[in-house]
């Protein structure tokens, strides 16, 4: 175990320890990308044990668990939550070589200063220590974004929603910008009529305005989009198996909307009409207030319908989709691009086959205008893990200017998800440090160093305008 999370860890070459050590290790952190609940932060929460902390919420870990043959009543039921700990302590030795193995050490010993590996023998001892240092200030929930250098988080947040808890943490000064983002999957997610026009009326009662018409969906849409970018809104988010292109008469897409809007279901070409039509149109919104869009490709949800129906959405039954996606998503970021309103963009493939077609798409729509205007995002999901995050910027290198990359984000509900960051980190000067050491880049560390605190910070506080 000597050899184990060491301050060299992932770090094979002298190149890459300087690189990491002199280069990266102690820029901020800007997360640009993350589900964090607001609400905690406004509140300051102070975790009252570890298992709510680290547990709840987490299906990557619920995921392995059950792989592993844990009962559901210990991963989400009714058992209590040192058993739940328990139960979760016994999972992660078996764990190795899967990522959720490294960053369980990682996290624990960031947070806690605990290097022991957990397992199923420690656990209780484990679980009194972390649950004697959460009493503690300097583990409210602010105070363990602080302790990561945290400079900038943005939340993942639904039209409807008052951001009053933004504006609650706004007004306390902190320290840190905690930013919304706009996600309007469900103003295009058609499948259930019933669950749609519901979500309609909450969005009536949000933006001021009757929703009859196609053309009143994009008012109350807009009128959002203000009132988002008026409480410091820079981003939005769309989480999809793939981008529509379906170009259709306006007559018809009053027709489609009025459909749905009296109950009545859309077949999946009237679907694809509407969201098509829908995602331009906000596409041209973004560009008029200078956003950027993100566009999370090609995840294949709820695919266990008995455990949805049980446990609902985000409970990790999700898995890697296999949509062709290069043409639908060429024609329509072109479409945005004929009159030169395609916003700043980022595309994140979940499928790793995607992963050159993304990374080339990219160079079809950088004009020029803007370093780095359409960006490949970092390796996402099931991707994100050391041989996702090496193909990924692989295969931007290849396709791309890996210079230009505006680097990891943490896409995690949980507070203590931040050493996925310092993950990256060395991944990627392991990298370049060993590209350093077989002759394949000059042995010119002050230029590379720049290089890699660009990708682990500058890039994206220029991009975003933070």
């Amino acid at each position: 175990m000597d050899k184990f999370l060491t301050k060299d860890f992932l770090l094979n070459t002298s190149a890459a320890k300087k690189l990491y050590h002199e280069h990266a290790a102690e820029l901020p952190i800007i997360d640009y990308h993350s589900h964090l609940p607001p609400k905690k932060i406004a509140d300051d929460h102070q975790f009252s044990n570890i298992t709510n902390l680290w547990l709840d919420g987490d299906h990557y870990k619920w995921r392995a668990m059950r792989i592993f043959g844990i009962d559901e009543k210990y991963i989400t039921g009714e058992a209590g939550n040192k058993e739940k700990f328990q139960k979760w302590a016994h999972t992660v030795p078996y764990t190795m070589r899967n990522p959720l193995y490294h960053w369980s050490c990682m996290e624990l010993k960031d947070y806690f200063s605990i290097e022991e590996p957990l397992n199923f023998n420690n656990a209780e001892a484990i679980y009194d220590l972390c649950n004697q240092q959460l009493t503690q200030p300097e583990f409210s929930a602010k105070n363990l974004l602080l302790k990561k250098k945290v400079e900038v988080v943005c939340t993942t947040d639904d039209p409807v929603d008052s951001l009053s808890y933004h504006q609650d943490i706004k007004n306390q000064d902190f320290e840190i910008k905690v930013l919304p983002t706009f996600r309007p999957d469900n103003a295009y997610s058609f499948n259930n009529p019933q669950s749609y026009n519901s979500y309609l009326d909450e969005l009536e009662i949000a933006s001021g305005i009757k929703i009859i018409t196609f053309d009143d969906l994009m008012t109350a849409l807009e009128v959002r989009i203000d009132y988002f970018d008026q409480k410091g809104c820079k981003l939005s988010d769309h989480g999809m198996e793939r981008v529509c292109y379906k170009p259709t008469s306006k007559d018809s897409l009053e027709r489609h909307f009025k459909t749905i809007r009296q109950g009545n279901p859309l077949d999946e070409d009237k679907q694809h009409c509407l969201r098509y039509h829908i995602l331009l149109e906000l596409g041209r919104m973004y560009h008029k207030r200078c956003w950027i869009q993100q566009f999370h490709l090609g995840a294949l949800r709820n695919a266990n319908t008995r455990k949805f129906n049980d446990l609902g959405p985000a409970s990790g039954f999700d898995s890697i989709g296999d949509s062709n996606q290069s043409r639908l998503l060429a024609d329509f970021l072109n479409e945005l691009d004929k009159s030169n309103q395609l916003p700043k963009t980022i595309l994140y493939n979940l499928n790793p086959a995607d992963n050159a077609v993304m990374a080339s798409m990219t160079g079809n729509f950088n004009d020029g205008s803007e370093k780095g205007k359409v960006q490949y995002g970092t390796a996402w999901w099931f991707n994100d893990q050391k041989q996702g995050m090496e193909e990924q910027i692989n295969i931007l290198s290849n396709m791309s200017l890996l210079s230009c990359f505006i680097g990891m984000l943490t896409d995690s509900r949980s507070f203590l998800s931040y050493p996925r960051h310092d993950y990256f980190r060395r991944i990627l000067c392991n990298l370049i440090g060993n590209d350093v050491e077989n002759g394949e880049l000059p042995n010119d560390l002050d230029w590379l160093g720049t290089m890699v605190s660009n990708i682990c910070y500058y890039n994206a506080k220029s991009y975003f305008r933070f």
